[in-house]
């Protein structure tokens, strides 16, 4: 049987703690990114930006399991990645992982709309759709390293990045951001507040 990792310090967020970073990443961060996008399909309506509901049964698939998948993955890698560094960050309890798992609610449609939507789909107008994929994807992986973030959970972001880049492209039917936003929604939760929130209520940390 495998060897248990040894047991990290954890640094504890409160509620409020919380919700000073949202507000302030929130004004910085998910404003403009959800103007950008928000402006360019009222003016525009392009089919590459994946404002449609696109092929309904295979984006809900997509969706549903890469968000299953995905958490458990991106809670692992924390683990791992935690364990190298000496130590996690983990919400205080239930309110504070909540409020946290709801602001990712919202992260992960906007960043889809800007990478995938704007980016991707953009670029993918005026060069092969591999390169477009490949440029958004490392535009969204080094994007990380504008916060707090070190340079290993920012490569680290490429594991998410990349299903995703290719979910956009391949997925059967017009362009959408539903699979994909709902697959980060989860890789988000699984990486972040709820699931090492998950992890110490299973005493896995």
């Amino acid at each position: 049987m495998g060897q248990r990792l040894p047991r990290l310090p954890l640094q504890y967020l409160g509620l409020h703690q919380n919700l000073l970073w949202m507000r302030r990443d929130g004004l910085v961060r998910l404003v403009p990114f959800s103007a950008l996008a928000l402006a360019v399909e009222v003016i525009w309506h392009p089919r590459w930006m994946g404002f449609s509901l696109g092929r309904l049964d295979a984006q809900l698939w997509f969706g549903f399991t890469g968000a299953v998948v995905l958490f458990v993955g991106s809670a692992g890698v924390q683990r791992l990645l935690s364990q190298a560094r000496g130590g996690m960050t983990v919400p205080s309890g239930p309110g504070s992982a909540s409020v946290e798992g709801g602001y990712y609610l919202l992260n992960g449609p906007i960043e889809e709309a800007v990478f995938r939507g704007f980016v991707q789909g953009g670029l993918g107008m005026v060069v092969p759709i591999p390169i477009a994929m490949t440029i958004a994807t490392a535009i969204y992986v080094l994007y990380h390293r504008l916060g707090p973030w070190p340079w290993p959970d920012v490569a680290a972001t490429a594991l998410v990045g990349v299903p995703l880049a290719l979910a956009f492209w391949l997925l059967p039917g017009p362009p959408s951001l539903l699979g994909v936003s709902i697959a980060h929604i989860g890789a988000t939760c699984g990486f972040l507040g709820p699931g090492t929130y998950l992890m110490r209520r299973l005493n896995l940390v």
